[in-house]
């Protein structure tokens, strides 16, 4: 895939992808004999998974750590789940968090349609 095949999947931006590379988080990507980036599925599957550690808020350096010890093979495997082990009890926390906020907006939203219903009476 080119780098813009990659970018509409992916919905990054071509700035991105080349920024994710320049910083370590995309590594080995080929390049064809014009020296132009050829995206694998392999390279896909790697930036999805980046997407969903970005989604659920690991901060870019967190990712760029991981990149890291996955680059350097099967000898970081604990490392690399103690960091996503730490980072599922951040999402959990994020989750707890939303679910105390909705449920206050839920109250809120409850006691509004109260008052439009003593309004109407």
């Amino acid at each position: 895939m080119t780098i813009q095949q990659m970018a509409k999947m992916t919905g990054l931006s071509v700035h991105t992808l080349r920024y994710y590379e320049k910083i370590g988080l995309l590594n080995g990507v080929e390049r064809n004999e014009h020296g132009y980036r050829q995206y694998s599925e392999a390279d896909l599957a790697w930036i999805h998974f980046l997407l969903r550690l970005r989604s659920t808020g690991m901060p870019v350096s967190d990712m760029k750590l991981f990149s890291d010890l996955r680059s350097q093979g099967n000898a970081t495997v604990a490392n690399r789940r103690e960091l996503l082990e730490n980072h599922h009890k951040n999402v959990l926390a994020q989750i707890q968090d939303l679910k105390e906020s909705l449920r206050e907006v839920e109250e809120k939203i409850d006691y509004y349609k109260r008052l439009e219903e003593q309004n109407e009476q």
